[in-house]
């Protein structure tokens, strides 16, 4: 009898606790819904505010164009570096032009006496020089020619090209003392040069007269 009692009131039990729960599960549940109505009624007073919504009409994305590079004048270019390498010949000779002096010294037609002297004593400043040491003929003739060129450009007037003294040569001869002269001869922005002072290089440079630009 002891025993029956025991084990009714353990199923007494166990029904009020299922009954608490079922109760704890439905008044969650009643919560929930309680709030999501809450948030629908919200939501259609905020539609209701703002009225109907239509999507922004955007233009096409576009990207901007980058500027072009300026053109080159390959052509001009070209024609520029054809006209400095035909511009220079090593076969042109001026031994009949130079002076019978000992520094060599060169002047144009028109120019007068006393500017090769002027020239000769530093009474000219020097403006800019080019040094041709451990150039080839070739690479010096083009030397020369882009650097007259530039210093006419400019509006130097006096500038010295330093050729060398030929003691590093194979036969100790200045190898480019005689063309560096010939190339000058050629160039019609040169109106003058002799050998340069001894403070200057000496029998290894020339002072060189260019004429100014217009």
């Amino acid at each position: 009898m002891a025993a029956s009692l025991k084990n009714f009131t353990d199923l007494k039990a166990l029904q009020l606790t299922l009954k608490a729960q079922e109760k704890a599960h439905a008044e969650a549940e009643r919560i929930r819904l309680e709030q999501a109505e809450r948030l629908e009624r919200e939501a259609n007073i905020f539609r209701a505010s703002i009225g109907e919504i239509k999507p922004l009409s955007t233009a096409p994305r576009q990207t901007p164009a980058l500027p072009l590079p300026p053109p080159v004048a390959r052509q001009r270019i070209a024609d520029e570096e054809a006209a400095l390498q035909a511009s220079l010949s090593d076969d042109f000779s001026i031994e009949t032009l130079l002076e019978s002096d000992q520094e060599l010294s060169y002047t144009r037609s028109g120019i007068g006496a006393d500017v090769v002297k002027k020239l000769r004593r530093g009474e000219w400043v020097t403006q800019d020089q080019l040094d041709l040491h451990g150039l080839r003929t070739d690479e010096a003739r083009e030397a020369v020619a882009l650097f007259l060129r530039n210093a006419t450009r400019r509006g130097l007037r006096c500038v010295r090209i330093i050729h060398g003294k030929g003691l590093g040569s194979v036969n100790k001869e200045p190898v480019l003392k005689n063309k560096v002269r010939n190339w000058l001869v050629q160039k019609e922005e040169v109106m003058a040069f002799c050998q340069a002072r001894a403070a200057d290089g000496g029998s290894g440079a020339l002072m060189v007269l260019l004429r100014g630009s217009n």
